[in-house]
């Protein structure tokens, strides 16, 4: 690793260290030229699908808009920014996992909103209403018909 300092082209480890969840490896490392001891982060490079928007644009996944959008539909709600966080992770990490080169923001779109169902009703309806884009207060209705579907299944005995 070059200093930042000098630019020697290497630097010595004097300590490594795991983040809490394990996917962040922090080592500070030590110039062996002018002495200057930095931190460095470690993490595995996912390969991400390229993101395939409604008009056919195509662009790079990006965390943050699932997050923005998220903050947006749990605002003033009783949503941790641990809940938003960990969604947007598991939407990754699914994403990743999948393999696929490409994926359609819509799919994208509903995974946020299959998650959303189950943290918070209005947080859902309120992503739901932007994501589905709905033209009158019928679409509404049956959208929230369908949660109340949903959610009304998932609780019955079996």
């Amino acid at each position: 690793m070059k200093c930042p300092t000098c630019s020697h082209p290497d630097s010595k480890v004097i300590d490594s260290r795991l983040s809490k969840d394990g996917a962040v490896t922090r080592r500070r490392r030590e110039c062996p030229s002018c002495g200057r001891r930095f931190t460095t982060r470690e993490y595995v490079e996912e390969s991400l699908p390229v993101v395939v928007k409604k008009d056919g644009r195509r662009e790079e996944f990006d965390r943050a808009k699932i997050i923005l959008g998220l903050k947006k539909a749990c605002e003033k709600r009783p949503v941790s920014a641990e809940a938003i966080e960990s969604i947007a992770a598991e939407i990754e990490r699914d994403l990743a996992d999948g393999g696929d080169r490409e994926v359609g923001s819509t799919a994208i779109g509903e995974k946020v909103m299959d998650r959303l169902r189950w943290i918070d009703d209005v947080a859902y309806v309120r992503f739901a209403s932007v994501y589905r884009q709905f033209r009158d207060v019928r679409e509404f209705i049956d959208e929230l018909q369908d949660l109340q579907r949903t959610k009304s299944d998932r609780h019955e005995p079996e």
